[in-house]
């Protein structure tokens, strides 16, 4: 089990660094076009690993390693977050696009059960990080709760404004890498730069610089594609 524990977690480091470089570039490259469709999927790829190596080595420590302590399990608890957060936004932005074209709410199984799980685990961590006194999993589930709310209202409530599912997709792709940047600040970043931890504030920076920019796309795009008829 330890094998195995190992290699996922290298495979973890590989899927993190490898959307780490990468997710940046879909934003500035042509809409649609040939590089950011090939990068983007070369990102969504990166996440998937991410994704799913996150909850195997946080699923392990919980229930699995008996010499976990408390700041173990924590962590893990936190990486399975980061799972669910990571790939739940993934899929919403890959599945905005599936459904582009809807006129009617929409009420596919899968796409109403994955935010659901996003909104009930960050209510649920956010309770277990008060409990554990830790700034990290008190707040930043928050984020979670946010968009699992904003998942399910999209889906479930007729399409408003044209082009919804550009403003969507982006929000998607950029909430998911909110989940990447966060876990490299918080325990990638002091290995590499050999510190025992950084400052509270930088756990929070990707949350605080990027939900912003998803907000000002929002409005950007809602001007552009719904500018009033004269």
């Amino acid at each position: 089990m330890e094998l195995i524990f190992s290699i996922v977690r290298v495979l973890h480091i590989i899927g993190g660094f490898t959307a780490l470089f990468v997710f940046w570039i879909p934003i500035v490259t042509k809409k649609g076009g040939k590089v950011h469709n090939t990068v983007g999927w070369i990102y969504v790829y990166g996440m998937i690993v991410v994704a799913v190596s996150a909850f195997y080595m946080g699923f392990y420590k919980i229930f699995f390693d008996p010499s976990a302590s408390n700041e173990d399990v924590s962590f893990s608890w936190f990486l399975i977050f980061i799972s669910i957060l990571s790939s739940a936004s993934a899929y919403y932005g890959l599945r905005v696009l599936r459904f582009k074209t809807r006129k009617k709410p929409h009420t596919h199984l899968l796409d109403i059960t994955y935010p659901t799980l996003l909104l009930t685990s960050g209510i649920g961590i956010s309770i277990y990080g008060f409990f554990q006194h830790s700034p990290l999993l008190s707040w930043f589930p928050i984020l979670g709760i946010f968009l699992g709310l904003n998942h399910l209202l999209y889906w479930l409530q007729k399409p408003k404004r044209n082009m919804h599912w550009l403003f969507e997709h982006f929000a998607g792709m950029l909430a998911c890498s909110i989940s990447t940047l966060t876990a490299f600040i918080v325990f990638g970043a002091p290995r590499l730069l050999n510190i025992e931890s950084v400052n509270v504030f930088l756990w929070f920076l990707p949350t605080i610089v990027i939900t912003p920019l998803i907000i000002a796309l929002g409005i950007y795009y809602g001007r552009k594609y719904n500018k009033p008829k004269n």
